[in-house]
């Protein structure tokens, strides 16, 4: 089965429980069978940029063990899975091409509609 997952939600449950819960899952459904690409748009843009994700804390709590979409998306990839961000996004948001990782293709707002056709499920979220 073919799944488009376009990501535009970032940083979704990162707090609860340290991953992004769609690149948990787009990982998951990938080491299981399914062909799995992933589209990053919209805020979930900034997964792509090169980062550091230092532990946090708030109070006396802490989280030891914070979200790194970076390195999700490397082990998406090399799984191989393909990860799109929308061009168009990165520039609305002053993200250079230069800053991202290499994971990620970049695709055109205007070939997101043939993306779309080319999976057999779409899931947005």
């Amino acid at each position: 089965m073919k799944i488009l997952n376009v990501v535009e939600s970032a940083y979704r449950a990162t707090l609860e429980e340290q991953d992004d819960t769609i690149l948990w899952l787009s990982r998951a459904l990938q080491n299981n069978g399914a062909d799995v690409t992933l589209l990053l748009r919209g805020n979930a843009v900034n997964y792509a940029v090169r980062q550091e994700c230092p532990p946090l804390s708030f109070g006396g709590a802490g989280v030891n063990h914070p979200a790194r979409p970076n390195e999700d998306l490397g082990k998406l990839r090399e799984k191989g899975a393909r990860v799109f961000a929308v061009r168009e996004d990165l520039e609305e948001r002053g993200i250079n091409r230069e800053d991202c990782v290499g994971a990620v293709e970049l695709i055109s707002r205007a070939d997101i509609a043939g993306l779309m056709e080319s999976h057999e499920q779409v899931w947005h979220w």
